[in-house]
């Protein structure tokens, strides 16, 4: 027997199958951008919504791996906390049987034969391909094309495997697999930790099963150990990363160890005790997405209840305290980037967490300049040092963010997105300015007049306001809220013309300090400038 005949073929059909499966999967990821970007805000609800969302995550990006890893990037950002986290790693290893279904589907639909559909789907996603013009086309394209290289994988690996069957040494590995589950167990768990994917492996078995080389009970303990191994992602993942994101690819090892435990106990005696003949028939390869699922399914719904033990345990082994962040830490990770969408939606809220920053900047520069406190004075210096740390790596995630392949739309959002980032920056900046204003009143034991006291408080109301819809409208994405800012940004340039007008007047009739004036009237264009940056923001979100 011609070994190298058998391995080639076998080989080249496992990475276009792989290759397949990862187009198909980017074309859906890109194709359903804008839902999933609204997935992530079902992080804040209960652990059953976390388990949709993973399983709804996984089925799309065709990957428990890459769900996983993106887990320990979501809880290395701090967005996640352990609990969320537990019931989306629940929910991926139930999303990942999507791809077996879809391998065994040419037995369950005669249809889906590869040799009649693989080519046509092929041939389809290229005339599509290079036919449309659309980027929506060209997804289109891509999800169809996947679909075929991945059944012309699957097909290419069981005709080169059909010739095994006659080796007898082959087929007694199998044999002795199934009646040794630890052997079983480990095999699964080699092969998936290898290639770093369960999708792939389960692929790799139901080509085997496709050829009749795969006794039941092996399927079972193997299908288990590709459970454990493809934990395996994540935890190289999280190497480097905060302990608390240790812990969440530790929840996803003693998640899928204590599913195979108990049901490999629950075989060993189903296959030695009540029915040792079941074991020895081989399986199909919609039994391996049968009892795929099931196992998975099982394991979810019979631990769902014991989860927050499991993250206690996780947290005990990782020696877990879940603090608070530092406000000016970058709450990203670019294990996130994996899933474009979700990163994008990522960028948005700590944009959004940004901009309460300053805004609760403003409201401390509200009173400062008349109170002159020390206190206020170092809650703005501080809030500025935060805001530049954030804007400073908001701004290299996004750029490394429009690097990828991302759409137009999502390309378009991006570029919003770093100049709104500016625009709040520059406003913390002038909050800063404002906090150095008030050291100056207070060194040179300056104040203002009642009239400039009155009149600056006006002023720095509407900038205020200005800002505040600016951020709410960027919030909610809402235009209404976007027109009040340009309606009041055209109020404070009347009001910093009319306002110095009458400040200058009082300044040639003495009427004012001069250390005061100067800051009134520097204090007068901090504001103006504010509100022209509100503006901005405003008409980004009326571009968008």
């Amino acid at each position: 027997m011609n070994y190298v005949d058998i391995l080639i073929p076998f080989v080249g059909g496992l990475g276009m199958f792989i290759y397949g499966m990862q187009i198909m999967a980017q074309g859906l990821e890109n194709a359903a951008g804008s839902k999933m970007k609204s997935l992530l805000e079902v992080l804040t609800k209960n652990k059953v919504m976390g388990v949709l969302l993973g399983a709804a995550i996984t089925a799309v990006i065709q990957s428990s791996s890459a769900t996983t890893v993106m887990v320990v990037g979501f809880v290395n950002a701090g967005i996640m906390n352990l609990t969320q986290a537990m019931g989306v790693i629940m929910g991926a290893n139930v999303g990942t049987t999507v791809t077996g279904w879809l391998v065994s589907s040419v037995e369950w639909a005669e249809f889906l034969s590869p040799e009649k559909l693989a080519p046509i789907a092929v041939i389809i996603g290229v005339v599509i391909m290079l036919t449309g013009k659309r980027r929506t086309s060209k997804e289109i394209a891509n999800i169809i094309v996947g679909f075929g290289l991945l059944f012309i994988g699957i097909s290419t690996m069981s005709s080169a495997v059909e010739p095994l069957k006659e080796f007898d040494g082959f087929v007694q590995m199998f044999v002795t697999l199934g009646k040794n589950p630890i052997l079983g167990i480990l095999a699964g768990a080699l092969v998936t930790a290898v290639i770093q994917s369960s999708s792939a492996s389960v692929g790799i078995l139901q080509s085997l099963a496709a050829a009749g080389l795969v006794p039941f009970s092996a399927a079972i303990y193997i299908i288990m150990g590709q459970n454990i191994g493809t934990c395996i992602t994540a935890i190289l993942s999280s190497v480097g990363a905060k302990k608390n994101a240790k812990a969440a690819a530790l929840m996803h090892l003693i998640f899928n160890i204590i599913g195979t435990i108990i049901f490999s106990i629950i075989a060993i005696v189903y296959f030695t005790v009540l029915n040792p003949q079941a074991g020895t028939g081989n399986i199909t390869q919609t039994e391996i997405s049968m009892v795929h699922t099931f196992f998975n399914i099982a394991t979810t719904v019979m631990l769902f209840p014991a989860s927050n033990l499991i993250v206690k345990i996780a947290k005990k082994i990782g020696r877990v305290d879940e603090d608070a962040n530092d406000p000016g830490t970058v709450l990203l990770d670019e294990r996130m980037l994996q899933t474009p969408s979700i990163a994008l939606q990522s960028v948005i809220k700590e944009t959004v967490r940004m901009g309460e920053i300053v805004r609760r900047s403003i409201e401390v520069a509200k009173d400062v300049l008349y109170t002159q406190d020390q206190e206020a004075i170092d809650i703005l210096k501080n809030d500025e040092s935060d805001v530049d740390r954030l804007c400073a790596g908001i701004t290299n995630y996004t750029i490394k963010l429009s690097s990828l392949q991302i759409s137009e739309k999502e390309h378009q959002e991006a570029a919003h997105l770093l100049q709104v980032l500016s625009d709040m920056e520059r406003v913390s900046d002038y909050c800063e300015n404002i906090s150095e204003f008030a050291e100056t009143l207070r060194d040179k034991k300056a104040s203002f007049s009642e009239t400039a006291k009155k009149q600056l408080k006006e002023m720095i109301e509407e900038t205020a306001k200005s800002y505040f819809y600016a951020l709410d409208a960027f919030k909610e994405q809402s235009h209404e809220k976007a027109l009040r800012v340009i309606e009041k940004e055209t109020k404070v340039d009347d009001l910093e013309v009319k306002l110095r007008s009458r400040h200058i007047k009082r300044l040639s009739n003495n009427e004012c300090n001069t250390e005061a004036g100067i800051v009134f009237l520097d204090t007068l264009v901090c504001m103006e400038r504010i509100s022209d940056h509100a503006r901005n923001i405003a008409e980004e979100v009326l571009e968008e």
